[in-house]
């Protein structure tokens, strides 16, 4: 999976929303009702880099394998960052990806969630 399927992915999650972040941040962040769920980094040096929450059992899993690292500023939250998106198994990423999507969806409101529920019915 390249960063542009990866995009279109997270995109297409039950109301996903796709906001860029420009100067001084650089992300493009992907969310649920305001809740970000993942997001890229758009500058160099560390340019398309792509973090998401996981569990913290997959947390411990994930930061052991080379070119997955602790989010910065986030990793505390069990946020991890995938350096090169391409050499990471297409699978396991989009399992991820949903996990942290329903997890946002999941801390909204009850009536955030029918709102959502509503709209797409």
């Amino acid at each position: 999976m390249n960063v542009r399927q990866l995009q279109a992915f997270c995109g297409g999650l039950l109301s996903a929303r796709e906001r860029w972040y420009g100067e001084p941040s650089n992300f493009l962040v992907y969310s649920v009702g305001g809740k970000t769920f993942a997001y890229f980094k758009t500058s160099d040096p560390e340019r398309w880099r792509f973090s998401t929450k996981v569990t913290p059992d997959r947390f411990v899993e994930l930061t052991d394998i080379p070119g997955v690292k602790p989010a910065r500023y986030r990793g505390r939250f069990h946020w991890v960052t995938i350096v090169h998106v391409h050499r990471f198994p297409a699978a396991y990423l989009t399992e991820l990806v949903e996990w942290s999507h329903q997890r946002a969806f999941a801390s909204l409101s009850k009536a955030r969630r029918a709102a959502i529920h509503s709209s797409h019915c």
